[in-house]
This record gives structure tokens, C-alpha cells and sequence, in this order.
């Protein structure tokens, strides 16, 4: 594995690059950090790290129940802080990325699919690099990025390292990455999950004297199911992507320890979606198997790990059953930061700090999930499609029960008259690669129809 002074070599980042971003002056820098940490340390602002991992379901961590895979890295955030029970993301990466940055649901964006990814701009969004850095944050994003358009220096962010596509290690699947802006080549036979570890430790080593926002984007354990430094001949290739995705978080959980920052930093732990087909035939809690996966509208296809862990704050060891969705951890960010939210912006998001720090809060009554022209709104115990179909979700997520539409179920039928203004309120973009073109299409034949 590579250690940091390879890292330094092979990104060209020197010893004046470890004081400071390329772009300012050791001097610039020092002062510009001084001056913000002597307004902000005091105001117990949190750094936050959140990891999102990358077709991780239910099915894939240790301590959500899994059958087949262990993963004590993780689970030990979870032992230190709280696991989330019911935590939604949307059922495919691009569209739980915009909304996990932006707050806002892919109806509201027009990033419905990974195709409509040019559907969002600057100038019409606004994602959290922008809204934390007002509040103070330095920040940074660290591997995939492909499902949205331009880079995330475009977007707000101060620093950088990202990826072509989706699922890439070694240099047979991309030769080159990408470096605040810069195109660098992927040496023969450096591991690139690797690189991006060591460009977010070099990156807490450099700021650690601010408060940061990190948004690192693991390339584990997407497709192609390829060898890690640790596989040994023959071994499950599956199996070594977990295990080698939890121990790259816990080296960054022990880099925060080495560097005195553990109680300083909320980290956040997520899969952006269900499990994919690569271990889908192996999703399964307590021998039981999960019912759907990844591109799905089923529960295996959006419900998904969550994890929070900042030891003095969060009750260590809990699991927290509150309904949670993508679109939370803006509002959640922004309010552990102090950082104002937009005006005039539209947000979908509820915060879930007061949970955080084990207390009630306000939960959710409900969740939203979009895909290419088909949504579901779903409650503790039922789920409406824009299709009309009602679920009974007592059994998810290893079964959704049909409910027939002549029921005379007093609940069911109250809940398909709430669910349903929801989703009246929700409408499902029409589907196709770019929804926001279509909505456009739409209302100008509308105002041409005499």
C-alpha cells in the first residue's frame, strides 16, 4: 500500500503543496486559517467527513445484519455512535448524489437517471460545498463524480481528486485522474482507492486547524469486481472489495485518532444505493434475502446503510428507527455548521441533528424515492407508487405485501388518501434523459394549444 510520501511523489504535491493549495502562498494560507479558526473553534463547529460508498446495500455491512460479509472497521462506528434503521437513498447513484448534495428531490433538479446528468447547473442549484464554506468550512471531494456534470470545482469545492466513470482501480480501467483541475496519469500499479486515501489525509493534515467538510465518494465496491492489493489467489474478489473498503475507513478513522481530531468530527457513513447484481444473490439478513436491489423501486433497490458517529455527542451504540432520506443530510450539515440555508430555494431535506445528539427531534413522516418516471412515497408501515399500487411494508425489506384496491382496511385505505396527496404534492419528472428539456417541451406546446 502506498504511503504518503509516494502519494506526495506521484500527485506532485511537494512539501510547499502539504502547507498549503497550490493556488495561495504559505503566508495566504496561514492567515486566512487563523483567522477563521479564531471565530469558529469556539463555536463547537463539527468537521464532517461523509463517506458514501458506492452500491452498498443492507446486505454488505456487518453490523445492518449481514449473512456473508464482515465489516468491524464500520461496525465500530456503529458501536460508537448510531445506526440508522430506515435510511432512503434513491434507488440508483447519480440521483442520490445530486440529491445528497443539493437537498432537493430529482423532480426539483431534473437529474432523474444517470443519463440526465447535464439536467443541473450552478446556476440553477446550489450544492453544500457552497453553503458550507460561507459558514466557514474548507472544503473537499474526493473520488467518483462522474454522474453530474462539470467537476466539483465548478460546484463549489476548494479541493479535489476525482475519477472518470464509475468503478475504477487499477490503471487498465482509466490510465489518468483528475487533481484540482488537473489531469494526472494513474501510475502502473498504484491502487487508486489508495490515492484517494491519502489525498483525504493529506487534506485533514493540512486544514486540521478549521473546520472541514469532506465528501469522499469511495470507488468500493462497484463493478467490476476486480482484485484489491489484499486478494490472494483465488480468494472471493466480492468479499475483498467489502473488506478492503472497511479498511480504508478505518485508517481514516485512525488517522483522525493520530491526529487528536476523533471528538472534533462527525463522520457519516452511507451506500448510495442497494446492493448491485455482482452480490445480490448474496444480499440477505439473518437467512433471510433482501427483495429488490440497485435500479429497482423495491426496498432492496434504495434502502441503504447509515451510519453517524462524533464520540462525546452522538449516544454510542444506538439504532435509530426514524424514517431518513437523501435529501436530510443538507439540511443536517448546514445546521451542525451554523451555516445558512439558500434563500428562495426549495429543500426537501428534515435534519436529524437533534437525533444526533439522542434526542427526539422532529422525524420524518414519510419518504420520497424517484427513478426515471416512477416515485413512491412510503411511511412506517405502507407504500404508494405514482402507479396506484399500495404495499403493506411490515415484512420489508425481504417482502412487500400487494394490497388489493377493493380493500375495505380502514388503515390502508386512510393511508392510501394520505400517501397520495404526497405524491400529488411529488410529482415524478416525466422519464427520459433529460427531464428539465421535457417539463420545457411540455409547457411550451401546452401554451401553444389554442
Amino acid at each position: 500500500m502506498m504511503n504518503r510520501r509516494d502519494f506526495l511523489k506521484t500527485t506532485g504535491l511537494g512539501l510547499a503543496a502539504m502547507t498549503c493549495p497550490p493556488w495561495r502562498s504559505p503566508a495566504a494560507e496561514t492567515t486566512a486559517t487563523n483567522a477563521i479558526a479564531s471565530t469558529s473553534a469556539g463555536a463547537g463547529k463539527p468537521n464532517i467527513i461523509f463517506i458514501l460508498s458506492d452500491d452498498v446495500g443492507l446486505g454488505d455491512i456487518g453490523c445492518c445484519g449481514s449473512d456473508h460479509f464482515k465489516t468491524p472497521h464500520i461496525d465500530a462506528l456503529a458501536q460508537s455512535g448510531l445506526r440508522f434503521e430506515y435510511n432512503y437513498a434513491m434507488p440508483l447513484c447519480g440521483p442520490s448524489r445530486c440529491l445528497a448534495l443539493t437537498g432537493r428531490y430529482p423532480f426539483r433538479t431534473g437529474l432523474i437517471n444517470n443519463q440526465s446528468h447535464n439536467a443541473i447547473s450552478p446556476s440553477r442549484e446550489i450544492m453544500m460545498p457552497t453553503v458550507m464554506k460561507k459558514a466557514g468550512y474548507i472544503t473537499a471531494q474526493a473520488g467518483k463524480w462522474g454522474q453530474m456534470c462539470l467537476g466539483p470545482g465548478e460546484w463549489g469545492f476548494d479541493e479535489y481528486l476525482v475519477f472518470p466513470g464509475s468503478g475504477r482501480y487499477w490503471r487498465d480501467q482509466t490510465a489518468h485522474y483528475t487533481l484540482n483541475g488537473e489531469r494526472k496519469p494513474l501510475p502502473e500499479g498504484k491502487y487508486l482507492p489508495d490515492l484517494m486515501h491519502h489525498f483525504v489525509v493529506n487534506f485533514i493534515e493540512r486544514h486540521q486547524a478549521r473546520p472541514f467538510y469532506l465528501y469522499y465518494a469511495m470507488s468500493h465496491i462497484h463493478g467490476p469486481i476486480v482484485r484489491t492489493p489484499d486478494s490472494q489467489t483465488g480468494s472471493d474478489l466480492y468479499a475483498d472489495n467489502i473488506a478492503y473498503m472497511d479498511k480504508l475507513v478505518g485508517q481514516l478513522v485512525g488517522e483522525l485518532d493520530r491526529l487528536k481530531l476523533r471528538e472534533k468530527t462527525l463522520i457519516v457513513f452511507a451506500g448510495d444505493n442497494g446492493t448491485a447484481r455482482f452480490g445480490a444473490n448474496r444480499s440477505s439478513l439473518g437467512g433471510r434475502k433482501i427483495h429488490g436491489m440497485k435500479a429497482t423501486m423495491l426496498e432492496g433497490g434504495s434502502r441503504v446503510p447509515l451510519i453517524a458517529t462524533w464520540p462525546g455527542t452522538t449516544p454510542a451504540g444506538k439504532v435509530n428507527r426514524d424514517l431518513t432520506d437523501f435529501s436530510d443530510f443538507f439540511t443536517t450539515f448546514a445546521a451542525l455548521g451554523g451555516a445558512k440555508l439558500p434563500e428562495g430555494v426549495k429543500l426537501d431535506g428534515h435534519s436529524f441533528v437533534p437525533q444526533l445528539k439522542g434526542l427526539k427531534g422532529d422525524p420524518r413522516e414519510w419518504v420520497y424515492v424517484e427513478l426515471n418516471g416512477k416515485s413512491y412515497v412510503r411511511n412506517v408501515r405502507f407504500k404508494l407508487t405514482n402507479g396506484g399500487e399500495l404495499f403493506d411494508m411490515q415484512e420489508a425489506p425481504f417482502n412487500e405485501i400487494l394490497i388489493p384496491r377493493d380493500t375495505t382496511d380502514a388503515d390502508a385505505l386512510a393511508a392510501r388518501r394520505r400517501l397520495q396527496e404526497i405524491l400529488d404534492q411529488h410529482p415524478a419528472a416525466p422519464a427520459g434523459a433529460d427531464a428539465r428539456g421535457k417539463r420545457k417541451q411540455a409547457k411550451k406546446k401546452q401554451q401553444q394549444t389554442p
